[in-house]
């Protein structure tokens, strides 16, 4: 379905030549260049060749322009020379901004808001993720309408003198918007809904979850694929996975298990896109235990995860829930921070360094999931009639049987398991 308020098709074109301009504002404990690297990144990651990256010192912010005109003056320079089409901002601008800016450089202007939308839109696959992803962005949209519509013309609503005023154009798309959007809720409130019974039905089971989170980028797919032999998509590339996807795996003591794959966090998520994939991250917040997948190889390390625990905040993850950071991408560092880093997770009980690609660590990673998830699971004698197999494979996947024997015309199992799972085996 269209709305008739699509964007400019034109607007966001594969190969379009960009500058990167990050206005540092001070205060931010982020790498300038880094930052800059990141917004690269990400307009890579929508096939725009970045040509320049700028970054600028902001005094003051302007309001019309958020830049100082001797800025804005040198950018649309450095635009007209390399003959550049798009300008993307490392910022959130507001409209009055981003249509001053456009005007004052002569090309296209993107945020970072619109940036990250605008990949999303071109990664989601599955129907729910489509849903997300256009409910984010006319949720963007319905503030900028100004953007597109500079006539404001009354649409007459009848004949002669009898024609009243009627709707402007801005006010017939802003309620198209909004119906729209209360139908893309509405879905997705079935999505949830859905969702919600399938975590029911695990809970049942019941099926430990674990949740891979983490800033994007930082190898959560590429782990995921070494913990369960898939082959999700993972790649150099920011944003490569944004649908959830779980599977089932086996852990020590634990005979089956569910992974969940989530979408990657990014510095100043939009708040659009935060309360969209709500359905989504539910994943997250109903886990029974998450690993924080980090790149500890990016000079932005710390920062990501202050990001990512932000977010996790703000979805409403308790920080009870068991955690693990898996400090993934070792095997890029060199000797020296090697070695600091690997004493320094030495120290702790909730820190596993890891290297996805190569396996390094994985397995030790594993176990100490394992032992989290089973840490408070007791040893039970259960005597069993030899020919209740039902019994005793619900002994096995439910715990860890530690030995069976035959006494007289029982069999008799040593299975640690945690005292709910015993108490259902008793009345089952």
């Amino acid at each position: 379905m269209t709305t008739g308020f699509e964007r400019d098709p034109d607007e966001f074109t594969r190969g379009a030549r960009a500058v990167v301009v990050y206005p540092d504002l001070g205060g931010s404990s982020r790498d300038a260049d880094a930052r800059l690297e990141e917004t690269a990144g990400l307009a890579a990651a929508i096939g725009v060749d970045v040509v320049e990256r700028v970054p600028l010192r902001i005094r003051a912010p302007k309001p019309g322009t958020l830049i100082g005109s001797g800025q804005v003056e040198a950018l649309a320079e450095t635009v007209r020379d390399k003959e550049l089409s798009l300008a993307v901002f490392d910022a959130n601008l507001t409209p009055v901004q981003q249509r001053n800016l456009e005007t004052g450089l002569g090309c296209k202007v993107i945020d970072r808001i619109g940036l990250i939308l605008e990949i999303f839109g071109e990664r989601a696959r599955t129907a729910e993720g489509r849903l997300q992803v256009e409910l984010a962005h006319l949720d963007y949209q319905a503030g900028r309408l100004v953007r597109s519509w500079t006539h404001l013309e009354r649409q007459r609503g009848g004949f002669g003198f009898l024609g009243g005023p009627g709707e402007t154009q801005i006010e017939a798309d802003r309620r198209l918007i909004r119906d729209r959007m209360a139908r893309l809720r509405r879905e997705l409130d079935s999505v949830s809904r859905t969702r919600s019974l399938h975590r029911d039905r695990r809970q049942r089971a019941p099926w430990p979850v674990i949740a891979l989170v983490g800033y994007t980028n930082a190898g959560k797919s590429t782990l995921f694929n070494r913990l369960t032999g898939s082959d999700v998509m993972a790649e150099n590339l920011l944003f490569a996975t944004l649908d959830p996807t779980l599977r089932q795996i086996s852990l020590p003591g634990i005979d089956k298990a569910i992974l969940s794959d989530t979408v990657g966090f990014v510095s100043e998520l939009p708040t659009q896109l935060v309360a969209a994939f709500k359905a989504t991250l539910e994943e997250v917040v109903s886990a029974d235990l998450l690993i924080h997948v980090r790149d500890v190889a990016h000079p932005d390390s710390e920062a990501q995860k202050d990001d990512v625990e932000a977010v996790l905040a703000e979805i409403g993850v308790a920080e009870a829930t068991p955690r693990f950071e898996a400090w993934n991408k070792i095997d890029l560092l060199d000797a020296e921070r090697r070695e600091e880093l690997l004493a320094e997770a030495a120290k702790r009980e909730d820190v596993m360094p890891v290297s996805a690609v190569t396996g390094e660590g994985v397995g030790a990673l594993i176990a100490a999931v394992a032992a989290r998830l089973t840490e408070g699971h007791r040893r039970y004698t259960v005597p069993l009639d030899p020919a209740d197999g039902q019994g005793a494979a619900w002994l096995h996947q439910h715990g860890e049987v530690l030995d069976q024997r035959i006494e007289g015309d029982q069999a008799v199992y040593e299975v640690r398991m945690a005292p709910r799972d015993y108490e259902r085996f008793l009345t089952r």
